[in-house]
């Protein structure tokens, strides 16, 4: 396999791999060809290299800013923005474990909260709520918790054991 095909698969996989971490396949596409690439794209070379259309390129490359997994970069004289991404594998999954869980699991946990927290009726219907919603926002805390120390631990060979009995 040449590098132009390989290059065009990876963008292609990681493309359709990013829906899983929740974002969408043209996002996951600019972030794997930022992550790729040996100096910082402008929104041009995106649009080319992936052939996509500028509000597409536009709106996916501010999303992936807020993220935080894209960046702007300054090219002195040049007048267009240039975008790159985090090369570190291991920081970049840092940045998407801490954006999942403050856009979804806090969320999840949030209403859970409010859910398990009415009032106690003393209905069996009432009290099988109130049980089953505390357990499940006490499984999705320590979800959270144990992935956000996961995050925060560097590689040493504790955390890789634990990664290892993971899969």
């Amino acid at each position: 396999m040449e590098f132009g095909e390989a290059k065009e698969k990876f963008i292609s996989t990681w493309g359709s791999l990013g829906t899983l971490w929740g974002i969408n396949k043209a996002m996951a596409q600019i972030q794997a060809l930022l992550f790729v690439s040996t100096k910082p794209l402008s929104m041009e070379d995106i649009m080319t290299e992936l052939k996509i259309s500028r509000g597409n390129t536009s709106m996916n490359l501010r999303n992936l800013v807020d993220w935080g997994i894209v960046t702007k970069v300054l090219i002195s004289g040049e007048r267009r923005e240039f975008f790159t991404t985090e090369k570190d594998v291991q920081e970049l999954a840092k940045i998407i474990a801490k954006e999942r869980s403050r856009r979804e699991i806090k969320p999840v946990i949030k209403v859970l909260e409010e859910v398990s927290s009415i009032e106690d009726d003393g209905s069996k219907q009432t009290q099988e709520l109130i049980k089953q919603t505390k357990a499940l926002m006490e499984l999705a805390n320590d979800m959270d918790t144990l992935m956000n120390k996961l995050i925060d631990q560097k590689q040493n060979w504790l955390t890789k054991s634990v990664l290892k009995l993971l899969k």
